[in-house]
């Protein structure tokens, strides 16, 4: 059951929690030192202050009620300039996986159970939609990040658990104002994208996202917001509400509302770059939308990295049959190509796989993949193999890590360009 339990269970149950809330500070688990992450893993460097004594790893519904208590019951209010007494509006920037930005069935359950303990448990907080609107009255801002983590509460390598991450933010003070961790047991956790982030063709390093990820793992209340997430909030509001239309299958709304985002100042963001293309290509404007795949490659290119979700058959070289997958290949192939080759830059073609199979046959099968695309896209624009390199990594930067094969890795059986010296 996704929702915070009415039962007498459930009562004695957040009785028990209130009085074990785990101690809060920095979301980025047990890490002795900050360490470079593993190249190609998404993982974003953060300070940490890492507790001595870690939190456990509990029952996925214990671990969320674990950190609401402890980002709720710990919270430092009232905020600057308010009375005592008030109520306090929140906004819910939708919860995203902690590597990739990604949405899933976990994090919008997990929203909606935060919300219902707000309005059960905590009449302090008036909860609000995230509209642009609210969000310009500067209300506190909850955020929080889900992301799977290995033995060693790491994100990378197998993941064996998730921990969860949960800030509240005051837009008026420019402040964290709460925080709240957790470990939890993977069952339980629907890691399923949500349709957005499902159909989405390339992933790339994103400020907007980067912001929201280091401010909900920021290391402690009182600290600042991160700017790229402050200066971007406005747009990703708008930007919210475009990916709930598209969702729900409401194509030319959720394209008007995506347009509206890239015409702001900070609006050049991945997600909003992937929707212009998504709808695009679901209303049947084949043309606009090639025109606003090259947006997301060269996107992709001034960032210096694209992440691209070709789907193969299984143990092939050959691109999947499926139409409705890889129908658009050929636009995207065309499209890198010419981007590339007029860019001038130099790329590393990197294939990936998840992690399951031997590792031998899984890093030779990444290679023949990266060759394969490279020597598409040299029969697109000749002469472009002389700047690019092939190379195969395996599942050894895996940026899901589930081994699950199906919608919810995608990202780590991707090809991905990498600009490189030439």
């Amino acid at each position: 059951m996704n929702m915070l339990s009415r039962s007498s269970g459930g009562r004695r149950m957040w009785g028990a929690l209130l009085f074990a809330v785990l101690v809060t500070g920095g979301c980025s688990g047990v890490d002795p030192a900050p360490s470079p992450p593993p190249e190609g893993s998404g993982q974003v460097l953060r300070p940490t202050s890492a507790p001595a004594v870690p939190p456990p790893i509990q029952a996925y519904d214990t671990a969320v009620l674990s950190a609401a208590a402890a980002l709720f019951k710990n919270a430092r209010l009232p905020v600057e300039g308010s009375s005592p007494g008030r109520r306090y509006p929140v906004v819910i920037d939708p919860l995203i996986d902690g590597v990739t930005g990604t949405q899933s069935v976990a994090t919008r359950s997990m929203g909606e159970r935060l919300v219902q303990m707000m309005r059960e448990h905590y009449p302090q907080y008036d909860v609000q939609p995230f509209s642009a609107a609210n969000v310009a009255r500067g209300p506190l801002v909850l955020i929080g990040t889900l992301t799977g983590v290995n033995a060693q509460r790491q994100a990378s390598g197998e993941r064996q658990a998730y921990r969860i991450c949960l800030a509240l933010a005051d837009l008026r003070s420019g402040k964290l104002v709460g925080k709240g961790l957790a470990f939890a047991l993977p069952e339980g956790v629907d890691p399923t994208p949500l349709p957005f982030f499902r159909d989405t063709p390339a992933w790339s390093d994103d400020p907007a996202t980067d912001g929201y990820i280091r401010t909900c793992q920021g290391t402690k209340a009182g600290d600042p917001i991160n700017p790229l997430y402050l200066d971007r909030i406005l747009a990703a509001a708008l930007t919210a509400e475009a990916i709930q239309n598209y969702d729900a299958g409401r194509y030319r709304e959720a394209l008007d509302l995506y347009a509206s985002v890239l015409a702001m100042p900070s609006g050049r963001q991945l997600r909003a770059l992937n929707g212009l293309y998504l709808t695009n290509w679901k209303l049947g404007r084949r043309e606009q939308a090639a025109a606003a795949f090259a947006g997301i490659v060269d996107f992709g290119l001034e960032h210096r990295r694209l992440a691209v979700k070709f789907l193969f058959r299984p143990g092939s070289t050959a691109f999947v049959q499926d139409a409705r997958l890889s129908g658009p290949y050929p636009v995207w192939l065309k499209t890198i190509a010419m981007r590339a080759a007029s860019s001038g830059a130099c790329l590393e073609v990197a294939g990936h796989t998840s992690p399951t199979g031997p590792e031998p046959l899984n890093e030779r099968l990444s290679l023949l993949r990266a060759e394969y695309v490279r020597n598409r896209l040299d029969a697109e624009s000749a002469g472009l193999a002389k700047r690019m390199i092939a190379s195969g990594a395996g599942s050894r930067q895996t940026m899901i890590g589930n081994g699950r094969d199906d919608a919810s890795d995608a990202l780590d059986r991707r090809v991905e360009f990498k600009v490189i010296g030439c």
